[in-house]
């Protein structure tokens, strides 16, 4: 158990009152820091700033009618994002982060995202601002907008202060989708984020030399949680990095690390890869100590036994000490985390027969034996969150080693979908077949698939999306189940995949990060509607690579039982959306979509350098 969080107590019940804590217990302590190209340090805040910082916003957005309501956070990776996001907070705004827009179709999801929450208020940047006027002043989806820049409000030393938010009242409203649909936003309580920063901090301690750097996209329920809430909660420094310095030099995160003395960062899979690549090209021989890690979250996409076997390996020279990699799984709806790897062990790979699988079944063989499967543990729940593992068509308990779909139940279950009662009730609140009962039955359908074993959860696919052979029947039981392929990091193939929105003007590539020629299929997007305008009716298309993501073999969602799944699993969350999604589309959005605001964009498309985002003054590396 972590000692470094404060107690829940009367006094500590929300995010506002853990910060009023530390503005008082240590005032002159750093709180969070920004590095610049993701290198040097060129904005800090202490507590007592941030707190002051805070309670100016929070006292403007009770001066222009905000509280009790909602706004969208559009804001670059930085400090003001941290100011602005616990200014919401404290003025009982609820806050629903979005990406700064770089195409035009992003703007649509902006306008999209804006309505849904049944706000015209758009809480950003200067900058962001009037880069915004400057390229996209002629669309329809910015007309009736109000945006409000946070960093430049006028000290009001004399304006009212907001009564302070109740645990249930709304914190933040968190998109899961939109990039192909309809966007839900998942309404989370201070309650909610209490409670799943004190199983993260009981989970995976941060003690008093805690030490988190990230350089995840903060708007992303991960890097909010990861670098934001925690060390908040925790009281220790946050460095943080804009997403695209780590992309487009990856040992940036390392040498970081190495040189602030990191203890606790949480990435991506495909991210660790992608450090595993730079190790083999020799481009990490300025990363120092890392024997400080403590602990190596890994979660937001399927975790690969090969991945961390390779990457202890590329770095034990650098003092990784293998029982930091904490597989994890997580999912917006449940705040983030539902299970984590403790921090003391190696993580647990479980060989299980491929034929069994198929059958629904966890069978262990030999690593030796044919037809095996590797599967990563994404360990137990911890606190008062409790797993369920269930045949999502009869909603009956399933016994451990059978495969079925997540069901959580505990604190940090949100409320629903904003506006969405019906598909709320079905997603939220779901019940066990023959455990009809009190409220504490109830649970949240991942739409993810899975089994115990030993007590910890092991992911094995995606119920919203399952795939069977395509030369197989619906009625064949041996495809009843997905079968997901394990492979070598970046086996050298062509992987490349772009697309176009209307009226962009430009496409944006969707990567592949391998030395081979990148061999693109270009898909247009839908015209808009006649008689609308284009932001209410255009839904971007998703990526269709030309080649296959290498993990699906040659399954194909074409059977009966897919079908079931996908009417029995409303939920497409943080674990499953992304899971489910083509790994093109899937580093796209995390690389290319997870930029730094006005001054990044675009790809660039230099032969043999995917990702490479410049901004002035830097060269690419």
């Amino acid at each position: 158990m972590s000692t470094t969080g404060p107690r829940q107590t009367m006094d500590v019940r929300t995010l506002p009152d853990a910060l009023r804590l530390r503005s008082e217990k240590q005032p002159d302590e750093t709180a969070y820091i920004f590095l610049h190209n993701g290198e040097e340090p060129s904005d800090a805040l202490t507590y007592r700033e941030l707190h002051n910082a805070v309670g100016q916003r929070a006292a403007a957005f009770l001066a222009a009618g905000l509280a009790g309501g909602s706004a969208v956070l559009l804001y670059p990776s930085g400090l003001e994002f941290v100011r602005a996001l616990l200014g919401c907070m404290y003025g009982r705004v609820a806050g629903a982060p979005v990406q700064v827009p770089r195409r035009r179709d992003e703007v649509e999801r902006l306008r999209r995202i804006a309505d849904d929450a049944g706000t015209s208020t758009v809480l950003t940047t200067t900058e962001v601002v009037h880069d915004l006027q400057e390229r996209f002043s002629d669309m329809l989806a910015l007309a009736g907008l109000t945006f409000l820049a946070t960093d430049a409000l006028a000290d009001a030393p004399d304006a009212a202060v907001p009564a302070p938010p109740d645990p249930e009242d709304t914190a933040l409203l968190q998109y899961t989708s939109g990039s192909t649909g309809d966007p839900k936003g998942v309404v989370v309580s201070h309650a909610n984020f209490l409670a799943n920063v004190v199983e993260t901090d009981e989970l995976w301690p941060c003690e008093p030399d805690g030490t988190v750097v990230s350089w995840l996209p903060l708007f992303h329920d991960m890097g909010m949680l990861f670098g934001v809430v925690m060390p908040l909660w925790a009281g220790i420094p946050s460095y943080l990095m804009a997403p695209d310095a780590f992309i487009r030099r990856p040992a940036r995160w390392l040498e970081a690390i190495a040189r602030f003395g990191g203890t606790h960062a949480a990435a991506p899979s495909f991210a660790y890869e992608l450090c595993v690549q730079a190790a083999t090209q020799g481009k990490t021989y300025a990363v120092g100590d890392l024997s400080r890690w403590r602990v190596a979250a890994n979660g937001a996409e399927p975790v690969r036994w090969a991945t961390i076997r390779s990457f202890a390996e590329a770095f034990a020279p650098n003092g990784f000490n293998p029982q930091a990699m904490c597989p994890g799984y997580g999912l917006a709806e449940n705040t983030l985390k539902a299970t984590g790897s403790r921090h003391d062990r190696e993580p647990t790979v479980l060989w299980v027969s491929t034929e069994a699988l198929r059958e629904g079944t966890a069978q262990p063989v030999g690593e030796r034996a044919t037809a095996t499967l590797p599967l990563v543990s994404s360990g137990a729940a911890v606190g008062r969150t409790r797993l369920q593992i269930v045949d999502p068509t009869t909603r009956q308990a399933l016994p451990d080693g059978r495969v079925g779909e997540i069901w959580v139940n505990g604190p940090c279950v949100a409320g629903g979908y904003l506006g969405r009662p019906v598909v709320s009730e079905e997603t939220f609140r779901a019940r066990v077949s023959g455990a009809e009962g009190a409220d504490d039955d109830t649970y949240l359908r991942t739409g993810d698939l899975g089994f115990l074993y030993d007590a910890e959860l092991y992911r094995s696919w995606s119920s919203t999306w399952p795939l069977v052979r395509g030369s197989a029947t619906a009625s064949d039981p041996r495809e009843r189940y997905p079968i997901p392929t394990e492979r070598t990091p970046w086996r050298r193939r062509r992987r490349c995949a772009s697309r176009r929105g209307p009226e962009s003007g430009r496409s944006a590539a969707s990567v592949w990060p391998s030395g081979s020629s990148p061999r693109c299929s270009r898909e247009p997007g839908p015209p808009p509607t006649a008689g609308r305008s284009s932001w209410s009716r255009w839904t971007p298309r998703p990526v269709k690579p030309r080649c296959r993501p290498p993990w699906t073999s040659r399954w194909t969602a074409t059977s009966a039982k897919s079908q079931e799944y996908r009417k029995a699993s409303p939920c497409s969350s943080w674990g499953s959306a992304l899971a489910t999604r083509p790994r093109t589309e899937l580093i796209w959005r995390l690389a290319s979509g997870y930029g730094s605001g006005p001054t990044s964009r675009g790809v660039s498309s230099r032969a043999g350098k995917p990702w490479v985002r410049t901004t002035p003054g830097e060269k690419p590396r």
